[in-house]
């Protein structure tokens, strides 16, 4: 009895040490660029990595009070592009929760011609890759004055956003129990009581899921904002580009910013993990 307890706990100890070091690797370009973050201009272009080095926040503060921030850009560049990053995301989540739950509810609720085919087609949008259709997107932009304007971006940001909420979402109303809808109906309930009311909050868990996904997608998009914006309405991901020039690369600065990037994105995901794993177990199990 008492070996197969040293054994497990040397299995254990075995096991943790591998994970460990699966996840070093697999966060080991977090962890370059957070070290980055922290170098001077000299400790970054060394000919040898450093790993021990004397930590300066000055990266940081290049970013609000420099105007070589952003290639260049105006005081508080960072800030701007920011705000579009805000507002562009925000105005794309939106529209998809007022778009794709009564479009998840439709498709898992009620029965018409090809409504599994239609529910297959949002997901296919998903994998269209962006490059294939930026270029008539950006031509149609330009036609209807669209072009690099916030409603330009957020109906853009929809073929990221939406096809996957639709699809999160529509498994979660797939499992839950007609019995509780038949049982509402019978009370009197019409179909915007059952969605409002019975519904929804037992989906909370799916919508904070997809929401968050598909926040993430929007919050990480380049091509979108590259293409279809310019310097008025580009997002961060697209700002950070503005350290790159013909004369230099403010590899620390870039840095920083990449680390102000995604530390809101890792804050909630760390928030709402179970939520999210839920989600995508969920979706990984429809319909078998």
């Amino acid at each position: 009895m008492i070996n197969r307890i040293i054994f497990r706990l040397i299995g254990n100890f075995i096991l943790s040490i591998l994970l460990t070091i699966v996840l070093i690797f697999l966060l080991f370009p977090i962890i370059w660029i957070c070290l980055m973050s922290f170098k001077t201009p000299l400790d970054i272009i060394s000919v040898t990595p450093k790993f021990v080095f004397r930590p300066t926040i000055q990266n940081y503060v290049d970013l609000f009070t420099t105007a070589t921030a952003f290639g260049g850009g105006v005081r508080g560049g960072f800030w701007n592009y920011f705000r579009n990053s805000f507002i562009i995301t925000a105005g794309a989540m939106g529209l998809t929760l007022l778009l794709g739950l009564p479009a998840a509810f439709a498709l898992a609720r009620f029965k018409f011609l090809g409504r599994s085919h239609i529910a297959f087609t949002f997901l296919t949008f998903r994998f269209v890759p962006e490059l294939s259709i930026i270029l008539p997107l950006y031509i149609i932009f330009q036609k209807i004055k669209l072009y690099n304007t916030y409603i330009g971006l957020i109906l853009a940001y929809q073929l990221i956003t939406l096809p996957l909420f639709v699809w999160i979402i529509r498994v979660f109303f797939d499992n839950i129990p007609r019995e509780l809808e038949e049982a509402a109906l019978v009370d009197g309930a019409n179909w915007w009581h059952i969605f409002w009311q019975v519904d929804l909050p037992l989906v909370r868990g799916g919508l904070a899921a997809a929401f968050i996904l598909c926040a993430i997608f929007a919050w990480n998009n380049f091509i979108f904002g590259l293409i279809l914006g310019a310097q008025d309405t580009q997002p961060l991901t697209v700002g950070v580009l503005g350290f790159m020039s013909y004369e230099q690369v403010l590899w620390g600065q870039m840095a920083a910013a990449s680390m102000l990037i995604i530390l809101p994105e890792l804050a909630v995901v760390a928030l709402v993990q179970r939520y999210i794993v839920q989600g995508l177990t969920l979706g990984a199990l429809a319909h078998q």
